[in-house]
């Protein structure tokens, strides 16, 4: 090598150094304290051996194949039969006891409720175990204030959520916690003041929590101790009403191809799987899905994950490693009265669409038997016999000269699905932009459908499912 050529190259080093420089500067990492299970808090708001919960110090945290999941996401949450996980009556008289009104106040303050609401917001909470190492914002109790700070919870750690499935108590300590704001692929995390790093630590394991679109009524949860058993857990119970089922038994991948990244999270959910994608980047609500990894027809146990591809384009954050996947803020409405509408009038058993017997495999977590058809966004792609929202956006437009109309219809049923195959639908599906918002084949003709326009269709605010257009690569592989 020439001199010549070595300074070059040396020049090339230094330049692009100086470009990586610039970008950590302009999206620094997010500093984050880990929180070891067992390991007491230097600033509880409740002192760690005063009974108030236990955590499970055996328990590792599991792969994830989503750095951002749903609250209602197929197990992502574990229990166990023991009863003293968490004292959510102990906490209770804690926090109304005159002795701690100022600790009450800073309490509240922080889930944007009054001191008059503890109790009844207690009750509202359910005690679970952590499987994954979890991004939160704790906060601890100093100078007669709640501090603030983005900590990571160690698989095992007990903690209450609340009916969108959120975190929203630490139990042995009473922290309140609420969602993590910041991106996930861009951390920092410390290992200090006892916490040391545990046995089972993957970065690509940590994840971070935002809310279910529609309060629950149940929570399916694995056991920490043995998994093949699962535990359906009603909202605000904390295990006297358990009842079990076989996390084993096997749930059908659905057919998703041509419907929106939501809708096909809503599908999986309810049928007992987890959704995931590549990247960092989430995929946008309204992105085309175009294929799943396993295929439709593949049979999984519960909570495993169904990857999805989405059309190109449907990132809904700004590069595939470096892109936010934050967390919505703490909304104070999903706190004194979580945004839900009316359930629809048809009378759907449940928000699972009735897939899995309640009995003996009940829904995943997200199974509601109160608000299932909540029309909120992005609930309202999933609520039974609802209209599909694309098809809200305009009048419809004729149908390409080269192309048949798409099968499209609304979701009038929440038995399960027919067979993909049908005499009334092209089967063809592309191109996938040009579908209306479905989940599958219907089995009415095809003539009373609405055709799908050859124009982009303009996104609706209200609409759970925003329709998006965007190239046929894809974001996730």
């Amino acid at each position: 090598m020439t001199l010549r050529a070595f300074m070059h190259r040396i020049a090339v080093l230094a330049i692009f150094s100086l470009l990586l420089s610039g970008c950590e500067r302009g999206n620094p990492l997010t500093v984050v304290k880990a929180v070891a299970a067992g390991v007491p808090s230097l600033a509880p708001f409740f002192e760690e051996n005063s009974g108030l919960g236990r955590d499970t110090t055996t328990v590792r945290s599991q792969p994830v194949q989503a750095s951002l999941q749903q609250g209602d996401t197929p197990g992502l949450y574990g229990g166990s039969e023991q009863p003293t996980v968490c004292d959510v009556a102990k906490l209770k008289r804690f926090l109304t006891d005159p002795r701690n009104h100022k600790k009450a106040q800073a309490w509240a303050g922080v889930l944007n409720i009054g001191t008059d609401e503890i109790p009844e917001y207690l009750n509202r909470l359910t005690p679970v175990l952590l499987r994954h190492d979890t991004l939160v914002k704790n906060h601890d109790y100093k100078k007669e204030k709640a501090v603030p700070y983005n900590s990571l919870l160690q698989a095992g750690i007990s903690i209450l959520v609340d009916e969108q499935g959120l975190p929203a108590v630490k139990c042995s300590c009473g922290n309140p916690l609420r969602p993590f704001e910041g991106d996930t692929g861009r951390i920092s995390v410390q290992f200090e003041d006892g916490n040391k790093k545990w046995a089972g630590y993957e970065r690509k394991s940590v994840l971070a929590v935002k809310p279910a679109p529609r309060k629950l009524a149940r929570i399916a949860l694995v056991d920490v101790q043995e998994p093949a058993r699962g535990i359906d857990r009603p909202v605000g119970s904390t295990g006297e009403k358990d009842t079990t089922f076989d996390t084993k038994k096997r749930r059908t991948v659905p057919d998703l191809a041509g419907t929106t990244f939501a809708r096909a999270s809503r599908e999986l959910i309810d049928a007992g799987l987890a959704p995931g994608y590549a990247g960092q980047g989430v995929p946008s609500d309204g992105a085309r899905v175009t294929a799943t990894d396993p295929p439709a027809g593949a049979e999984l146990p519960f909570g495993q994950y169904v990857m999805v591809t989405v059309a190109g384009g449907g990132s809904s954050t700004s590069g595939e490693e470096s892109g936010p996947t934050t967390t919505p803020p703490p909304p104070s409405s999903g706190l004194r009265t979580p945004p839900t509408s009316t359930p629809p009038k048809s009378g759907s058993p449940g928000s699972s669409g009735g897939r899995p017997g309640k009995s003996s495999s009940p829904p995943p977590s997200s199974s509601s038997g109160r608000p299932g058809g909540s029309s909120s966004p992005p609930s309202s792609s999933t609520a039974p016999g609802s209209p599909s929202p694309g098809k809200s956006s305009g009048p419809p437009s004729p149908p390409p000269s080269t192309g048949a109309p798409a099968s499209g219809a609304p979701v009038t049923s929440s038995a399960p699905p027919p067979p993909p195959a049908t005499t009334s639908a092209p089967a063809t599906r592309e191109p996938p932009s040009s579908a209306p918002v479905t989940t599958r084949p219907a089995t009415s003709p095809a003539a009373t459908s609405e055709p799908a326009t050859t124009e982009p269709v303009t996104t609706e605010p209200a609409t759970g499912e925003p329709v998006t257009e965007g190239p046929s690569t894809t974001v996730a592989a």
